[in-house]
């Protein structure tokens, strides 16, 4: 073929091309546009075959997507060419030169070159493979040869068997995605809910010869009428997404990342209002849209197996004048059940609940079940057996989890919960939240459900022993539902998720003390994690205070429960070792401090940790005076600030070197928890803390807790706890490097050395948190506070430590928190001329220059 043919071609599919996304933006029609693609790359691909005069033994056919004529604007094209036989080298030659055309004129092919018997052989050995054949539509070419491999390829196919695979291969899908439709982030084509999951429905139904439309599909009676109009407005709304995600990314991409999802709501006709932006408009409806797919997806693939295997079916088994079971399915008697006994639609899944043969409910159903959403109102909730029927839900030993998914993915529990039907699909922009709203308040409700399972007990054995002491697991279900019911409503969602909570329990009739405990969890649920995270643990006064508002150890119980499963629940990456060793200590204390019923002295406090320090130091062989001289030289600050433990660890480090003028470094692996505790002993220097930031930023390390110390002799003595960015899981080689590496630094006295500077994710670009930096004087006025909020990045610790280097600001403590992507330290300085109000003012000021992006 010429070069000017191929370039002519070319020019014919860019000219194509344009003119269907114009006419789509005209007219809308998108099956338009995905029929006109499809028609013309058959037209190009077969002027192309033609133009190399290929034997007319040959067949060239499209497959997958692209076979059942559906192409969107940036998918691979999928080809088959079907050969008689093995391709002689002057045949080779040939296709090699046309696979080289397609690539001339710019279209991205994926090809295949086999006989009829090698793809019989690579159907049998991969599903993927035999679904993309399945769907073979012949180009040009042999038609004979075409219609020989059909005839075998659906000869060979067992239609069971390919069920039970794509199945299994859906299953594999779905934990890819960690078996949800809400993240926040999700794939419109592969994520449970997306197009994938109605393109196995077709698949399945036409291997096993039900047809290849919805009213197909109605008329082997899989399908509904009314499930008609459902699925086809699912399938439309999913066309159009992925079609605009196409045309606006330029490429082959169906992730509804951040960086689209503005623009794609507003060619939606989504506008922002001054509540919601228009991309959470946007995926609301697509949060909504996925949550039916996937009750479409279940439903028709129980129909179709159910039809394939009907020798399977077992005879039904009477559970009660409502309910049999079938097959280990739950089923409704009557299939106008929910329409004549309203109050049944609770029963349903009590009775789920309450037999462990039960898998899972019939097609029918599931399908009444989601019609009877629409007989829960007003009267419905004020029904005092239907109020007493939910209670039952959240007090079932078993299940409760499986049927609150299974209530909201069916709609019902919106419905008899307005305010959580609000929030269902809902976005949550924080940073560290990787869920909608309605999926984070039942992952909490799953994280409490587990503390309660002796087989994750290993998992989280404190939790597992706080749950066993407490008297009603069942309060905290509730108080984990309206934690954040009112989430995206404006104000304090704390506040008004109270309001909520008191007005279900009054309505459900809870006792006065259990209405209070709900009430108090729903307002007070972020402040365990504020304090743990935010304050210092080893301050009498931060422990008092928080003993003071939980009040009794039932309190303190179900607040820590709640606040563990609450964190874990806002994504897989928040939660961290040492986040719960700081809920764990605070824990403790809280509860020594309930126990005591008053906070013990400070020097109480110091003598016990010291007593039990020397305890420790004994075991060691070391005499009962090693302490000494070190114990010399710290206050009070010191010995409140630290555990016996590592007061015992610093003493054994230093006895021998404690006006040593040698720095002194210590690593080991974290006792508590994951990561590095490292101790720096060494003479007060210029640019300490920013030499210290800059070496751990470069080796790789993020600084999780600090504990600045300086000795009545004018020596640092500093703490960090530190955890591996990249989780190289290698901290027991790295303990030897900190101690050389940092310890050469502080002996030679090297410039600091800046972090090298990385990437902001996706999330900060896009929802950007707005620096914050203030400092406020202590009430004796020699010290003072600073505290800052920004987004998290590499050397944020390092420029702010400069800052104060070059104010001349002595650093006394650090209390370093990061939150996903939000950081959030607290510094207490003093020195330099920070007396002056100018100069705070200025401090900050350039402290906020550094914290913008």
């Amino acid at each position: 073929m010429m070069i000017g043919n191929v370039a002519a071609l070319r020019a014919e599919v860019k000219e194509r091309q344009l003119k269907l996304q114009q006419e789509y933006e005209r007219t809308g029609d998108a099956c338009a546009l995905l029929r006109g693609r499809s028609a013309g790359v058959d037209e190009v691909l077969c002027k192309l075959w033609t133009s190399l005069d290929f034997p007319a033994t040959l067949a060239l056919a499209a497959v997958g997507g692209y076979g059942r004529g559906e192409l969107f604007p940036s998918s691979d094209i999928d080809l088959l060419i079907l050969l008689p036989q093995e391709a002689c080298p002057a045949l080779q030659e040939k296709l090699e030169t046309l696979i080289g055309h397609f690539w001339d004129i710019g279209l991205e092919i994926g090809h295949s070159v086999r006989t009829i018997q090698e793809c019989l052989e690579e159907a049998s050995n991969d599903i993927t493979v035999q679904t993309a054949l399945l769907e073979a539509r012949l180009l040009t070419g042999n038609e004979k040869l075409f219609a020989t491999f059909e005839k075998r390829l659906h000869g060979n196919l067992d239609p069971l068997l390919f069920f039970e695979a794509k199945k299994l291969e859906q299953q594999e899908r779905y934990l890819r995605f960690n078996e949800t439709p809400f993240s926040l982030e999700p794939n419109c084509k592969d994520s449970p809910g997306g197009q994938r999951d109605l393109q196995v429905i077709f698949w399945i139904a036409k291997a096993a010869g039900y047809g290849g439309t919805w009213h197909e599909l109605h008329q082997s009676g899989i399908l509904t009428h009314e499930g008609i109009t459902l699925a086809e407005s699912c399938e439309e709304f999913l066309r159009h997404l992925r079609i605009r995600l196409h045309l606006q990314a330029g490429r082959r991409e169906d992730r509804l990342l951040f960086d689209y999802q503005n623009t794609l709501a507003e060619r939606f006709g989504f506008v922002s209002t001054d509540a919601r932006r228009a991309s959470e408009q946007l995926m609301q409806v697509y949060y909504r849209n996925a949550k039916a797919v996937t009750l479409i997806n279940t439903i028709l693939l129980q129909n179709m197996g159910a039809a394939l295997s009907p020798e399977s079916e077992q005879v039904p088994q009477v559970l009660d004048e409502d309910f049999q079971s079938v097959g280990n399915l739950l089923d409704i008697r009557d299939e106008k059940l929910f329409e004549r006994k309203p109050s049944a639609i609770f029963d349903s899944f009590l009775a789920m609940q309450e037999s462990h043969e039960l898998h899972g409910m019939t097609a029918r159903t599931l399908r009444a079940l989601w019609r009877a959403s629409d007989r829960i109102g007003p009267e419905f909730r004020a029904d005092p057996a239907n109020q007493a029927a939910f209670i039952r839900l959240f007090t079932s030993p078993r299940g409760v989890v499986h049927e609150f998914r299974r209530m909201n993915q069916l709609d019902i529990l919106g419905a008899y919960l307005p305010n959580f039907g609000r929030i269902v699909g809902q976005m949550q922009h924080d940073l560290f939240h990787v869920y909608t709203v309605d999926q984070h308040i039942l992952q909490v409700m799953r994280n409490i459900r587990r503390f309660t399972m002796s087989e994750f007990a290993h998992e989280y054995p404190l939790c597992a022993r706080v749950m066993s002491e407490f008297d009603q697991p069942w309060l905290l279900y509730i108080a984990a539902l309206f934690h954040d019911i009112a989430k995206g409503r404006g104000g304090d969602h704390s506040e008004l998720g109270t309001a909520d909570a008191r007005v279900f329990c009054e309505e459900h009739r809870l006792s006065t003390q259990d209405t209070e405990l709900v009430v108090w969890l729903v307002r007070n649920h972020l402040v365990m994690s504020q304090v743990a995270q935010k304050e210092d643990l080893t301050d009498p006064e931060v422990i008092s205070n928080f003993s003071r508002l939980v009040g009794d150890l039932r309190h303190l119980q179900a607040l820590y429960l709640l606040t563990h499963a609450d964190i874990r629940g806002t994504s897989p990456k928040v939660w961290n070792q040492w986040k719960g060793k700081l809920l764990a200590d605070l824990f403790f204390q809280t509860q020594h401090y309930l126990e005591q019923k008053e906070a013990p002295a400070p020097h109480g406090i110091i003598a016990e940790r010291q007593a039990e320090a020397m305890r420790l130091l004994r075991f060691f062989a070391l005499s009962d005076t090693v302490h000494e001289r070190l114990w010399k030289q710290l206050d009070m600050v010191y010995f409140l600030r630290h555990s016996a433990e590592e007061i015992a660890w610093h003493t054994r480090s230093l006895h021998y070197r404690i006006f040593n003028n040698q720095p002194v470094v210590r690593a080991r692996l974290h006792q508590d928890g994951e990561g590095l505790q490292v101790m720096v002993y060494t003479q007060d220097q210029p640019d300490l803390f920013a030499r210290i930031v800059g070496f751990f930023a470069r080796a790789g390390y993020s600084i999780v807790d600090a504990k600045i110390h300086t000795t009545a002799h004018g020596y640092a003595l500093d703490s960090f706890v530190v955890l591996d960015i990249e989780k190289r899981d290698n901290n027991r080689e790295m303990v030897a490097y900190i101690e050389h590496e940092l310890e050469h630094r502080l002996v030679h006295q090297t410039p600091p050395e800046a972090p090298s500077a990385g990437r902001l994710s996706r999330q900060v670009k896009h929802f950007p948190i707005k620096p914050e930096a203030s400092i406020r004087g202590d009430e004796r006025g020699t010290h003072f506070i600073l505290s800052l909020i920004a987004a998290d990045r590499p050397g944020l610790l390092y420029a702010v430590a400069n800052i104060l280097a070059e104010h001349h600001a002595n650093l006394h403590t650090a209390k370093i928190t990061t939150l996903g992507e939000r950081a959030e330290d607290v510094f207490l300085i003093s020195g330099g001329d920070l007396n002056e109000s100018a100069s705070r003012i200025r401090l900050e000021t350039e402290l906020m220059d550094q914290l913008k992006i």
